[in-house]
């Protein structure tokens, strides 16, 4: 999938492409794999709960105000709980878990 989804962003405008592959709707728990390619981002925004990033394929940074990281292939990343952004290093795909209600 992280592949399909890649191919997808390098034919988006936004260069990005994301499906949820797990809940939605009123699960607790949804995830869903996103692509960027390099220099893409999601720009700032809330935080919907309990959140971690699972980095599939590259390299991404999560910023948040007083604070960032940067993660690679194989890494899991708690979201802090505050407004926050994400920006591809390199081509990435990432699992996004949100687990809502839980803020």
């Amino acid at each position: 999938m992280a592949s399909a989804h890649l191919e997808a962003a390098a034919g988006s405008g936004s260069r990005r492409s994301a499906a949820t592959v797990h809940g939605g709707g009123p699960a607790a728990l949804s995830q869903t794999l996103m692509a960027l390619l390099a220099g893409a981002s999601l720009g700032e925004h809330e935080n919907p709960g309990d959140a971690t990033v699972q980095v599939l394929v590259g390299r991404v940074r999560l910023e948040w105000e007083g604070g960032s990281v940067e993660a690679e292939a194989g890494q899991l990343v708690p979201i802090p709980p505050a407004r926050h952004s994400l920006a591809a290093i390199t081509d990435s795909a990432v699992l996004l878990s949100v687990t809502r209600g839980s803020r």
